[in-house]
C-alpha cells in the first residue's frame, strides 16, 4: 500500500496533482527564460586584426653579454572589435610581446585599461621591443636566415583580462590569450614600415 505523501495528508488528491503540474509547468517556463536570456545577453570573444607593421630594429644583439641575443624595436596597429550588440567589454592588465618560434624576442609591454562600447571597434598601435632579449643560437641563426630571404614569420601575443556587461547583467574578471600569427615582408637594414602577407586575423582564447 502506498505510503501517504505530504501532499496527500493535506491537500486533496487533485488539487496536489494539480500543485505538481503547476510547479513542473513553473520549472519549465523558468528554464526557458534562462535560456532565452542566455542566447540573447550571452557574449562573444572580442576580434582581434593586426593591420598594420613597421619593423625599426631587428638585429643580433652586439652585446657579449647575453652572449646570443636579438636586439628588436617594433610597432603595429592592432584593431579589437566588439562583435556583441548588448554587451560592452572592459579590457585590464593586456601585456603584449612579440615571439619568434615560439621564442620571445621582446621583452612585453603593457598596453592602457580599455572600455569598448557594444558593436565597438578601438585601434591600439603599441611600440614594444628596446630591450636585447637572450635567444638560442638556433633561433638567431633561423631569423637572420628568413631575413636574408625577405619573409619573417612572427606571433603576436596579448594577454591580459576581460569583463563582459551583457545587458543588465555583468560578468566577473575572466582571462584572455591572443596569439596574431603575421607573415611580414622585411629584410635586413630595412625600417619603418613593412607589408604583411596573407590573412591576419588573431586566435582568442578566454
Amino acid at each position: 500500500m502506498a505510503k501517504p505523501t505530504i501532499f496527500s495528508r493535506y491537500i486533496p488528491g487533485s488539487a496536489a496533482r494539480l500543485l505538481c503540474s503547476a510547479l513542473a509547468v513553473l520549472l519549465i517556463l523558468s528554464g526557458i527564460i534562462a535560456l532565452i536570456l542566455y542566447l540573447i545577453y550571452h557574449p562573444s570573444h572580442p576580434h582581434f586584426t593586426v593591420l598594420s607593421a613597421a619593423i625599426f630594429r631587428l638585429t643580433s644583439s652586439s652585446s657579449p653579454t647575453p652572449a646570443t641575443a636579438i636586439s628588436t624595436s617594433f610597432q603595429f596597429t592592432i584593431s579589437i572589435r566588439n562583435p556583441n550588440h548588448r554587451s560592452t567589454i572592459q579590457y585590464d592588465g593586456l601585456c603584449i610581446y612579440v615571439s619568434y618560434r615560439d621564442q620571445p624576442i621582446t621583452p612585453p609591454s603593457s598596453l592602457p585599461s580599455i572600455y569598448q562600447e557594444s558593436d565597438g571597434t578601438v585601434t591600439v598601435s603599441p611600440v614594444i621591443g628596446g630591450e636585447a632579449v637572450p635567444v638560442s643560437a638556433e633561433v638567431e641563426s633561423a631569423l637572420m636566415t628568413e631575413e636574408a630571404y625577405g619573409v619573417v614569420p612572427l606571433r603576436l601575443v596579448i594577454s591580459g583580462r576581460v569583463k563582459y556587461r551583457p545587458g543588465p547583467f555583468r560578468s566577473g574578471w575572466v582571462n584572455v590569450f591572443v596569439k596574431c600569427d603575421v607573415l611580414v615582408g622585411y629584410r635586413k637594414g630595412v625600417s619603418g614600415q613593412v607589408p604583411l602577407l596573407g590573412q591576419n586575423e588573431c586566435d582568442v582564447d578566454t
